[in-house]
């Protein structure tokens, strides 16, 4: 890791700090990228939240001590990257940055340590499967890289989000209110029909993001509210270039569809919580009489004092990734992405908007201090990163 300077964080900026992450299977990596950057920072989290990917690297970083948490997503991400052994030439495919290849060996073979594919023989003999691939080896990992019992220990908040397949409503599964199990991080990550709905105390449930691709609303919304530097990292890119062919089209669509629920939601509470601010500004203004009237103390009551820096991190590629680049899983695209990840982190950290006064009538603020200083959002390449020498 490049060494970080890190701009001193001012007694008086006293918010508690949340991290975010979006679901996105491989382009997760990045997250990972952004964490370390964080792990070394002034900002450390106490509450991290997650969907799909999301969800998996915040278990990993609350189900782990602070000193260990880089450590052991590095171990994930090497782990789940490692080439297959099934397919020696396409193997040494992926070694040369092949990405056709990298997706290819996934959908054939998936990826080490976290999925695999049902054998043929099962369609052959009438067996129906729900999905496509089995997710026991994910189970595996995830109990060999994440203490639960640290976890369920509160020392940090963790939210992750699924939804039910019954009733089709999102579930936030939070340690503040239960136990949590391995079952729970799968059931985030279970995108259907790639993966199998997971069970849990009788209910099944699937990937959180069918419904909400970010944690981002329960976070901020969560009663009671607390003044908060909110570190959203998103894997969905809004803004992009004109589609040239078929394959840059479907990547410009997932790149939307998977987007706009984010923008909808910062934008939605950036001004739901100016109203808010407000309101409670307003009311000291107000005359006794009117305080007492059933209206006045409707607003009353929707009014808060509390105030939120959003601060937005997002993976934008330099070049095309192409339509499976959330199941691209190479040894060095994951490295280049984490490599992104970090740098876009430590020039967020040097920056530090957040720390400019807000303005009285200000409830929410957001920032996207890339898009700001770079042209177009586009940030320049980055060297890819380099794990040091370890067995994993």
């Amino acid at each position: 890791m490049s060494k970080q300077k890190v701009i001193a964080r001012p007694a008086c900026y006293d918010k508690k700090v949340a991290l975010v992450l979006q679901g996105g299977g491989a382009l997760g990596s990045y997250q990972a990228g952004v964490y370390e950057a964080l792990s070394t920072s002034r900002y450390q989290p106490d509450w991290v939240a997650g969907i799909s990917i999301g969800a998996i690297n915040a278990a990993i970083i609350a189900g782990n001590a602070p000193a260990k948490r880089v450590e052991r997503l590095e171990a994930f991400w090497e782990g789940i990257t490692a080439p297959s052994s099934l397919w020696p030439v396409l193997s040494s495919a992926i070694a040369g940055e092949n990405r056709r290849a990298s997706s290819l060996n996934a959908l054939m073979f998936g990826q080490p340590g976290f999925f695999a594919p049902h054998p043929p023989m099962n369609w052959l003999l009438g067996v129906t499967p729900t999905s496509y691939y089995d997710t026991s080896a994910l189970k595996e990992t995830l109990e060999q890289l994440v203490d639960f019992d640290r976890i369920n220990a509160r020392e940090i908040r963790f939210s992750i989000g699924a939804v039910n397949v019954r009733t089709g409503n999102f579930a936030y599964f939070d340690n503040a209110q239960m136990t949590i199990r391995p079952e729970h991080v799968m059931a985030s990550g279970a995108l259907p029909p790639g993966f199998p709905a997971v069970e849990i105390d009788g209910e099944y449930y699937w990937d959180g993001g069918l419904v909400s691709n970010t944690p981002l609303q329960y976070v901020l919304e969560c009663i009671p509210r607390l003044s908060r530097l909110t570190f959203q990292v998103d894997l969905f890119h809004a803004r992009g270039r004109l589609p040239t062919d078929l394959e840059e089209v479907r990547e410009r669509e997932m790149d939307i569809r998977y987007s706009s629920r984010t923008r909808a939601i910062t934008d939605m509470f950036r001004t739901m919580h100016d109203v808010r601010h407000n309101i409670n500004s307003l009311w000291d203004r107000l005359p006794e009489g009117l305080r007492k009237t059933p209206e006045a103390k409707f607003l009353y009551d929707f009014g808060c004092v509390t105030t939120m820096d959003v601060v937005e991190l997002i993976y934008r590629p330099t070049d095309a990734q192409g339509h499976s680049k959330d199941y691209e899983f190479s040894r060095t695209t994951m490295l280049t992405r984490w490599a992104q990840g970090l740098a876009d982190a430590q020039t967020t950290l040097l920056a530090s908007p957040w720390l400019a006064p807000m303005p009285p009538e200000v409830g929410a603020r957001t920032f996207d201090v890339l898009k700001d200083v770079l042209p177009d959002g586009v940030p320049g390449r980055v060297e890819s990163r380099k794990f040091s020498e370890r067995a994993i």
